[in-house]
């Protein structure tokens, strides 16, 4: 689904879903740096870089299913991600790093380099990564209701017929019978 097939509700609720399922990896992130922090004497991108690691993995699957609803290539939407944190993460590294020697206190500049996270991923993964993908998982197709895919799901279903099924349904012409079970007659085995 494109963006421009969205309402302003689903919007709104996207940006919110989106803003607190991050605010959750902000919080698995900060508890990582701070584990390290009090468990090792580590540099601060030594202690940036894992928190940052586990936070992405959270924030992609939980976005991925819940926000963007997407049934998309996952590998490839990972790809995605994963060219986007190859250009944000040695930049926020180096910056952080230059602040850190500036005397900035580290969680400060954790904080602020969460923020810009934040709002980076989310412009990313929404107009580059899910832009022609969202609302396509069955959560997604449910909540759109008259999409095609939806209505796909919904319709019947040819029966499959099994060959034993097949013969029995032919009359004594050999001839294939209108209705299925129009021969009463029980099945035996033809002997050679």
């Amino acid at each position: 689904m494109k963006q421009s097939e969205l309402s302003k509700e689903q919007n709104l609720k996207q940006t919110v879903k989106f803003a607190l399922l991050s605010i959750s990896a902000g919080i698995i992130e900060t508890a990582v740096f701070t584990l390290l922090e009090r468990t090792t004497e580590w540099s601060y991108w030594s202690k940036y870089l894992p928190a940052l690691i586990l936070s992405v993995l959270w924030n992609f699957t939980l976005n991925r299913k819940f926000t963007f609803k997407s049934a998309n290539n996952i590998p490839m939407a990972m790809l995605k991600v994963a060219g986007f944190y190859l250009v944000f993460t040695p930049v926020s590294t180096w910056a952080g790093n230059a602040l850190e020697g500036k005397g900035w206190n580290e969680y400060l500049i954790l904080a602020v380099t969460m923020v810009f996270n934040l709002v980076l991923e989310y412009l990313f993964c929404r107009f580059v990564v899910y832009n022609n993908s969202m609302n396509t998982n069955k959560s997604g197709l449910k909540e759109q209701g008259s999409d095609a895919r939806a209505e796909d799901n919904k319709a019947p279903k040819k029966e499959k017929w099994s060959k034993r099924d097949m013969r029995k349904s032919l009359d004594k012409s050999g001839k294939k019978s209108k209705n299925r079970y129009a021969t009463k007659k029980k099945f035996k085995p033809h002997k050679k």
